[in-house]
């Protein structure tokens, strides 16, 4: 869409998110609509920093790079092009210099060239007809190498105004230039000019380079330090034009910033507008299509002055009696949004602790809409309070809150933080007040003293949570080929600092201390993934301490790469030629901030080509246990939960491992769970995974959940689950899920049940047989999410969760799409990863499916009725009981 592209994959993947949210802003202010504008490219190829044609400074990673050049040359070295006469100050300002090897063919070609061009380069700088902007230019030709610059010549260029650019290039057409006396360059110049020229001594130039970024070469051309490398010595009229037109809006803002106090004086001042440009361009990054910022809250006084507004009610002011040199905060805010609920515990430290001077504008919305576009939905409390300490820990202070809603709590948390909670007496997911007895963790368990009035009784409901893990995460990429080695896997072990025995101390999230004989052995891992592709990413739990991050042994990438120490630069892998253990990296967690982890493999020699899976699916011991996998949230799921893995354990023929998903488990659950797997003769595991900040994120609660439901099934079980099936928290299972385990799915990563069709009374709610579904789905079913089995090995064999991913940051970019999200994401991706379609009997849902498919159903779901609402127990009760159960559920 004309923005050029970077090389580096996380730079690229930034890049389409943000386009699509630039093309979707388009969209939602109406500028982009079904009717206009004629041509959406065209649209699209509007902005700063956009071009419509490709040129290697596009390609060029490194936008912001900038060569700062100390030199001797004095001001007669600006050459001023024939076409221009200075008259009023310009209205943008470019020096342009070209940096050659004087010693080589390639640089005196370069050079000779540089001056033709340059000699007619127009005043008239911009993208376009009604973008063009009168500029001041003029230019000079610096030599590059130390025999260049100890050559008569360099002395002569240093004074190319005085000598004039028609007998510098005659002189650059002569042999043997380099070795030409300044009487033989300068025959016929006057004798003032001789004895300047010949008292002027060149600084080499390569000793004389402050360098913010490496020499790019020894010949290059540069335009208010902004060097261009071009392949050959031809430079030509538009490779000079689009280099002005890069620079165009700094140079712009530099003039407008300095007119005021430069007189305008020829190339002194155009100079002067350079290394202003330069300095600038070096302090900021590149542009992109968003507008410059202004300062708004002066516009906001502006405003107040035009229209004689004394007292302003919507602007506040702080420490403004200060007049020591600091920082300001100025900010324009709307109240009703998430964002101010974000910011608002910040400014009160900015202004109460650090007592800075704070500026606020209130800036809220006239008119807010319906019901579903009301900008803010929630409380929010923002843990962060300087004073706080060991006996007065900080808190989450939430008070005279509605009685008359369900209240749900969620942790918004640093990526690398593992929240978990560690004790609750209520159902956070359904907080509510009985009118009866009250809104607290007493009138809950019925602990409440009667003999205290209602209105004098404290209604206090406490919640703790404790950090369980900080997560490792990071990037992979690939030394050799510069992408992610997805598939990768990795292993994360405690490093074994001493040969002596020793005791280990771990704190658990809810206090409990477990002390352990010595540290884990390395073969022993404590946690492992593998490496995403979308963007090389990688997660681990961890603890403080010093890590040690493997390929995984036994794996088919530990055959294949090596870890090598490096780094990136200018948005290339430089890989460090000193010696590396080339199959550890040593990581040490030493605070609560996080920070991301840059990991360089290389392939070993001969495997250049190699897959990173093996042909074959591995067996292991693995296979005699049935996995399950299942998520709940709130204390009715819970219970539900618990029928649910009763039923299967029951009905198995094989043992059964259960892997519940524990960011919104309750603690009394967790518990419960441990000791009800050891009666009933399964066993429990609880998985975590942190949502990565790239990946798009949701702000309901439900939403986040279908998302872990889907979107993490490659990283979310240790690497030696080679297949999972997910029963839903409110299902019951009447078959054996050995059948299940043992199906054929037909080369497919997973299979799903098709939803049901032979209830007459639904078949008009059936959204997927018209419309947008049955065209996309052409002839494919649309399958039930409440029931799937998944081949893991197959499922990251095939890349299955990065395709997921890719698919679900491209459709979320529009909040209505994916109204399902479990559901939809995997049919709506199905011509890019089939399903295999479960026979129908291993589903039966009553919503869909009719009264007489009920006895041969394997598993029965509690599945909501799009004709009316009913609470889910009176379901339960109505639905999984009778003669087809053998148990009263």
């Amino acid at each position: 869409n004309g923005l050029p592209a970077p090389k580096g994959m996380e730079e690229t993947t930034q890049l389409f998110m943000e386009e699509q949210q630039f093309v979707f802003s388009l969209i939602m202010s109406g500028e982009i609509s079904d009717q206009a504008p004629r041509s959406i490219y065209g649209k699209l190829l509007t902005g700063e920093n956009v071009f419509n044609r490709l040129h290697p400074l596009l390609s060029d990673s490194s936008k912001t790079s900038r060569l700062d050049l100390y030199h001797n040359f004095p001001a007669e070295s600006f050459i001023v092009p024939k076409t221009h006469h200075f008259g009023n100050a310009p209205q943008a300002a470019f020096v342009v210099d070209a940096v050659v090897d004087l010693t080589s063919e390639h640089g005196i070609q370069l050079a000779s060239n540089f001056i033709s061009v340059m000699d007619a380069i127009s005043n008239k700088v911009g993208k376009d007809e009604k973008d063009l902007v009168e500029a001041g230019i003029v230019y000079r030709v610096f030599p590059s190498t130390e025999p260049s610059t100890s050559a008569p010549i360099c002395q002569v260029l240093a004074h190319s105004s005085l000598v004039g650019a028609d007998k510098i290039k005659a002189m650059l057409g002569t042999e043997e230039v380099l070795s030409k006396s300044l009487s033989d360059l300068l025959g016929g110049v006057s004798n003032d000019i001789m004895e300047k020229i010949q008292s002027f001594k060149c600084t080499p130039i390569s000793t004389a380079i402050k360098a913010t970024e490496e020499l790019p070469g020894l010949n290059f051309v540069m335009a208010n330090g902004k060097p261009y490398v071009p392949e050959s010595p031809v430079i030509t009229h538009d490779d000079i034009d689009l280099l002005l037109q890069i620079e165009l809006p700094r140079s712009k803002a530099a003039v407008s910033l300095l007119k005021e106090d430069l007189s305008f004086e020829g190339p002194d001042f155009i100079d002067a507008i350079a290394q202003t440009t330069m300095f600038l361009a070096s302090a900021h990054g590149g542009s992109s299509k968003n507008k410059d910022r202004q300062d708004l809250v002066d516009e906001v006084l502006i405003v107040e002055k035009e229209e004689n507004i004394e007292n302003n009610p919507f602007r506040f002011s702080w420490n403004q009696e200060t007049e020591s040199l600091q920082n300001q905060i100025s900010l324009v805010v709307d109240p009703a949004t998430e964002a101010a609920q974000r910011v608002a515990p910040l400014l009160l430290v900015f202004r109460d602790q650090l007592k800075l001077p704070l500026t606020m504008a209130l800036a809220p919305k006239v008119l807010v809409g319906d019901d579903k576009n009301v900008p803010i939905t929630s409380y929010y409390r923002f843990v962060a309070d300087p004073s706080a300490t060991l006996e007065n820990p900080p808190i989450a202070s939430f008070s005279n809150l509605p009685t008359n809603h369900v209240l749900t709590l969620r942790m918004d948390i640093p990526e690398s933080w593992n929240i978990q909670q560690s004790k609750s007496v209520q159902d956070t997911d359904n907080l509510r007040c009985d009118v009866q007895s009250g809104c607290s963790d007493d009138s809950h368990i019925g602990a409440v003293d009667e003999s205290i009035p209602m209105h004098e009784r404290r209604q206090l409901t406490t919640v703790e949570y404790g950090l369980k893990n900080l997560q490792v995460f990071g990037q992979c990429y690939d030394a050799g080929r510069g992408n992610p080695p997805n598939g990768l896997q990795l292993t994360l072990s405690k490093k074994n600092l001493s040969s002596e025995k020793t005791s280990e101390v771990e704190i658990g999230a809810d206090g409990t201390i477990e002390v352990s004989d010595g540290p884990t052995s390395s073969a022993e891992p404590y946690s492992d993934t593998l490496v995403m592709k979308n963007v090389g990413y990688w997660q681990l739990p961890a603890n403080p301490g010093v890590w040690d991050l493997n390929i995984a042994p036994d794996s088919r990438g530990a055959e294949i790469f090596d870890m090598v120490d490096g780094g990136t630069k200018r948005g290339k892998i430089r890989v460090s030629k000193k010696p590396v253990n080339n199959a550890t990296k040593t990581i040490v967690v030493k605070d609560f901030l996080g920070s991301s982890e840059l990991l360089l493999v290389k392939r070993r020699k001969g495997w250049e080509k190699a897959s990173l899976f093996y042909d074959q699916s591995s067996k292991s011991d693995e296979d005699e246990v049935i996995n399950v996998f299942s998520l709940a949230t709130g204390h009715l799921y819970e219970r539900f939960l618990k029928i649910m893995m009763l039923s299967v354990t029951k009905r198995s023929s094989l043992k059964v491992k259960f892997w519940l998903f524990e960011n919104y488990l309750s603690p009394t659950f967790k518990e419960s769970a441990r000791a009800m797997a050891d009666r009933i003769g399964c066993e429990v595991e609880f998985v975590t995974y942190k949502w990565p900040e790239w990946l798009r994120g949701q702000q309901e609660k439900q939403r986040i959940i279908w998302g872990y439901k889907i979107l993490f099934l490659d990283v979310l079980f240790p690497l030696g689950v080679k297949k999972i099936i997910y029963v839903d928290a409110d299902q019951v299972v009447r078959g054996d899920l050995k059948e299940l385990w043992d199906m054929d799915l037909q080369g497919a990563p997973y299979g799903y049940t098709p939803m049901c069709s032979s209830r007459e009374s639904t078949l008009g709610y059936q959204f997927w047989s018209g419309g947008f579904w049955e065209s996309h789905l052409q002839g494919k079913p649309y399958h039930i999410s409440a029931l799937y089995v998944v081949d893991l090995e197959k499922f990251r064999k095939d890349l299955v969760g990065d395709t997921l991913r890719s698919v679900y940051q491209q459709l979320s970019a529009d909040p209505n799409s994916l109204a399902n999200l479990d559901q939809d994401l995997p049919n709506y991706a199905q011509h890019q990863v089939p399903i295999f379609s479960l026979p129908q009997d291993w589903l039966w849902c009553e919503s869909w499916c009719s009264d007489e498919t009920k006895h041969t159903s394997k598993t029965i779901d509690l599945c909501n009725n799009p004709r009316h609402k009913e609470p889910k127990v009176s379901m339960a009760k109505r639905i999984i009981s009778g003669s087809l159960f053998k148990e009263s559920w």
